[in-house]
């Protein structure tokens, strides 16, 4: 019975929206940042996996399908910034500013910390892309050599910690200006990070979709021209 059920993609499917759905709800119940529905989820599917012994192959089956909404999600961002079209040309400069400072500053984050905790290349190409969009992060250490699964993990804890964090930071560094917070929540900590810009409000979502847009830009350009 458990080898039909894990070989079926339907479990990977039903498990993921499950403990999203419990995740959300604990989400809102609690009303503290760090019950982040992402966070619990991955922990419920991981629990599932290890306590009844499910080889990841099995989840992956299903869970691979849910990746396929990836990209189109992520696309779906350019609405916000289609609403906010006037406010974002207003600023578009700062913007695009903002962005390259901000993708540089990861990468040389990413390349120093690589040396100084004595890291092969492997690992280290794996780790660059750690906040740019999962589709562009994914090409990029690919195509460097990386480790795809390393990378993707990468990914997700830098999204969360910045859906959890970036209110926090925003307000122990006193970042008042609302294009400042959108484009440092979308160049630190892509998609995830970006829903919790869209939840402090549209001009910052809209801020942070397109600063998350350019950031895996300006990451694969330099990352692929110097590495």
């Amino acid at each position: 019975m458990k080898s039909l059920i894990t070989e079926s993609p339907m479990f990977g499917i039903t498990i993921t929206i499950l403990s999203y759905y419990i995740g959300m709800r604990i989400n809102r119940k609690m009303g503290k940042a760090i019950f982040n529905p992402l966070l619990i989820a991955e922990v419920i599917i991981i629990a599932t996996l290890l306590v009844f012994r499910i080889p990841f192959s099995a989840y992956n089956s299903g869970g691979s399908f849910i990746n396929m909404f990836l990209g189109p999600i992520t696309a779906l961002l350019a609405y916000s910034i289609y609403r906010k079209r006037k406010l974002v040309g207003e600023h578009f400069a700062s913007i695009i500013a903002g962005t390259v400072a901000g993708s540089i500053t990861s990468i040389i984050t990413i390349v120093l910390m690589a040396k100084f905790m004595g890291l092969d290349e492997t690992l280290s190409y794996s780790l660059l892309p750690k906040s740019v969009t999962a589709p562009i992060a994914v090409a990029i250490s690919e195509s460097l050599g990386g480790i795809r699964s390393l990378t993707v993990i990468t990914l997700l804890i830098t999204g969360v910690a910045g859906n959890i964090l970036a209110p926090f930071m925003i307000r122990i560094f006193r970042v008042r200006n609302r294009i400042a917070q959108g484009v440092a929540i979308g160049t630190a900590s892509h998609v995830v990070g970006t829903s919790k810009a869209m939840e402090m409000g549209e001009d910052i979502g809209a801020i942070s979709s397109i600063a998350l847009t350019f950031s895996g830009i300006v990451t694969a350009v330099i990352t692929l021209l110097l590495f």
